[in-house]
């Protein structure tokens, strides 16, 4: 009954194909939550897989319902002294659309397939692998010691690729119920393949569209040209004056005042790299005098993800009445998000662009969130992930992308503290979705390492 026996007792597990054959069961569900036919394999992913998975363990599980979900929730619970510490888990059963005829021919996105020393298969890196790792090393801890030593509770939900929606919500509801001293969980990617990571938040994200509409029709470029205006070169006008040409953001209210020294020291022995299927970085593009790192994980960022004026796929000789474009902001803590859109109309207005109309999409903005890097948890989790894979773990202030944290830190209180299980080139919304199986299986024994020292009895838990 020790560390080293749980941690092998992770290594044969899956080295056994044991946990191989958990993952082919649960790809084998499709899970598309942007497909409303799939609404009764939503329920039954929780229904078929992660409650008899809980129930074995000794939770106590329960279906959660929220009137803006169109999936029920799966909440599990293991509590063992109210004296012990209790952690909060969270991952997400459904995936994105499968895309069946892209993928390579002899993969499907709904079978587990081995290919050139990768596994193929939707949802593998999102989420369905990285909380089946969580989940079968609580399993291994419990196999081997009787007990896990904590509290445990666990949140499974169905919509997170489609925002989450009910989420919020849900929580509000259950503060009580879902209370605890910091959240454990797994999504997005590892900083490189090789190098355990940590991060401990994310950056927001607002999008939203800048159109104009400039008159009923369009007129013919030879009879009118230089004589009305063009919305295309208007908008892009626009656009060029809330961003450089190296990508340098020029609205004061949408970059933070500093970098906090912590984040910068965190982020000093972080290298971005996004494989060998990766872009190459480009050091002239951001904001100059920060590292790659700094610029992606510390700082702001504003892209064009669409731009669409006239008819792109047959041009003709006519001045187009409407320009139309999807924006993007992503930012870190620091940044009040009320104040995002309305600072970009005061900066229109100044720079003669009263004709761009700004309008928020529908989809739910996310709020950046971070919290210490110096953290007694923090530093706890990354010596316990050090002591397992004997690599110095990075340490990422938040993600680069962006995930409903907020909810997390400032509704239900926690410290977050995400330890991915896959890495940036994993194809993970795309055809293709993949993973090396060396990410998995550290994954897994560095999870049994970190539940079996959460349960050890030397963690902050009286000291914060």
């Amino acid at each position: 009954m020790t560390r080293a026996a749980a941690i092998s007792r992770a290594e044969q597990q899956f080295d056994s194909g044991a946990f191989r054959r958990i993952l082919e069961r649960r790809i084998a569900i499709p899970t598309e939550s942007q497909n409303p036919d799939r609404a009764p394999v939503l329920a039954q992913y929780l229904s078929d897989e992660m409650q008899p998975a809980f129930e074995a363990m000794g939770f106590e599980c329960r279906t959660l319902t929220q009137a803006r979900a169109k999936a029920p929730f799966l909440f599990a619970q293991r509590i063992e002294d109210q004296a012990l510490p209790t952690v909060f888990g969270y991952g997400h059963g459904d995936v994105i659309r499968g895309l069946e005829p892209e993928w390579h021919e002899g993969l499907s996105p709904w079978a587990l397939t081995e290919r050139d020393g990768l596994w193929y298969g939707r949802g593998i890196a999102d989420n369905k692998g990285q909380h089946a790792i969580n989940i079968q090393a609580m399993a291994n801890v419990l196999a081997e010691r009787g007990r896990l030593g904590f509290n445990s509770k666990y949140l499974i939900e169905m919509g997170e690729e489609t925002g989450s929606p009910g989420l919020r919500g849900l929580c509000e509801t259950n503060r009580e119920l879902f209370s605890a001293d910091l959240l454990i969980a797994s999504d997005g990617p590892r900083l490189s393949a090789e190098r355990p990571t940590l991060f401990l938040g994310s950056r927001g994200s607002v999008n939203f569209d800048l159109t104009i509409d400039a008159r009923a029709g369009g007129h013919h470029s030879g009879n009118w040209g230089g004589l009305i205006s063009n919305p295309g070169i208007q908008l892009a006008h626009a656009i060029a004056s809330i961003v450089s040409p190296t990508g340098q953001i020029r609205i004061p209210e949408w970059v933070p005042a500093e970098l906090p020294p912590a984040v910068r020291r965190a982020l000093a022995d972080c290298e971005v790299d996004g494989g060998t299927d990766g872009p190459v970085v480009e050091p002239a593009w951001g904001e100059p005098g920060l590292s790659p790192a700094e610029r992606v994980f510390g700082w702001c960022s504003f892209e064009v993800l669409a731009f669409k004026t006239g008819n792109p796929d047959t041009p003709v000789n006519a001045i187009p009445p409407r320009a139309w474009a999807r924006c993007q902001l992503r930012f870190v803590v620091g940044i009040d998000a009320e104040r995002i859109l309305p600072a970009l109309r005061r900066h229109l207005d100044r720079q003669g662009f009263p004709m761009v109309q700004i309008a928020a999409t529908r989809e739910e903005m996310f709020r950046a969130t971070r919290i210490d890097p110096e953290d007694p948890w923090v530093q706890w989790a990354v010596a316990s992930i050090a002591s397992t894979t004997g690599k110095k773990p990075a340490l990422l202030p938040n993600l680069g992308g962006s995930l409903p944290n907020d909810i997390f830190t400032d509704l239900l209180g926690l410290r977050t503290v995400w330890v991915p299980h896959s890495y940036p080139g994993c194809s993970q919304h795309a055809p293709n979705e993949h993973l090396p199986p060396a990410i998995l299986r550290e994954g897994l024994s560095m999870m049994t390492g970190l539940y079996w020292d959460l349960g050890a009895g030397d963690t902050p838990h009286r000291a914060v």
